[in-house]
């Protein structure tokens, strides 16, 4: 059993990584990334939803008829993210005002559609719940990553404004790492995520080959 968990584990954080391997939510994966906050911020939203859908679709499978399943996924998707939405916008106001859009569009995410098909509607409750954990985690990772160093190397900051984002709790990760830097604008801009992006996948793609050289 401790197998399968490690397996799942390992796909959602890397192997399958959601940003990484299967080149999906790219669209907010560039448009969220101009920090390490607002990225962990969708990261934690989306990985909300992943988590608690495909509990849902787990214990619901065997009720839902194969004809119809499609719909009632998209049907228990959507009203998560609504209440995930309604919810930053209670507590998490500012937050929910630099997501803006792209909360919604967690929706059409097919990273999520996807796990509710090929594993959540095959497997026991806890093992979705497991996937749908570690593919949200892979995911923040991805976000905050690109954010990282789109922050770093645009503004010489990391986290900033996580206080007023996240919460007073966050504060601990504000972060001046170049004092007296001077703003490399291209970096946060979109064309500076598709080259920083395209940077990771190289990378990634370069570790794989060594840890399997045949």
């Amino acid at each position: 059993m401790s197998g399968i968990y490690s397996k799942i584990a390992r796909d959602g954080l890397w192997d399958n990584n959601v940003v990484f391997a299967q080149m999906l939510a790219l669209c907010p994966t560039l448009a969220v990334t101009g920090s390490a906050t607002n990225g962990l911020g969708m990261g934690l939203a989306t990985t909300a939803v992943l988590v608690v859908s495909n509990m849902l679709i787990s214990a619901l499978r065997r009720i839902i008829s194969p004809d119809v399943r499609i719909p009632v996924y998209v049907v228990i998707i959507a009203t998560l993210v609504t209440l995930v939405d309604m919810g930053l916008n209670a507590w998490a106001h500012d937050l929910y005002k630099v997501l803006g859009l792209f909360i919604a569009l967690i929706v059409v995410n097919c990273a999520i559609l996807g796990r509710a098909e090929s594993f959540a509607s095959k497997n026991p409750i806890l093992p979705a719940g497991f996937d749908g954990l570690m593919m949200g985690l892979g995911f923040t990772f991805a976000l905050v990553l690109l954010g990282g160093v789109r922050e770093t190397l645009g503004s010489g900051t990391l986290f900033s404004n996580a206080a007023l984002l996240l919460g007073p709790w966050a504060a601990f990760l504000e972060l001046k790492l170049i004092p007296d830097y001077k703003n490399f604008l291209l970096v946060i801009l979109p064309p500076g995520g598709f080259i920083l992006l395209g940077f990771l996948l190289a990378g990634k793609r370069l570790l794989d080959q060594r840890g399997n050289p045949s």
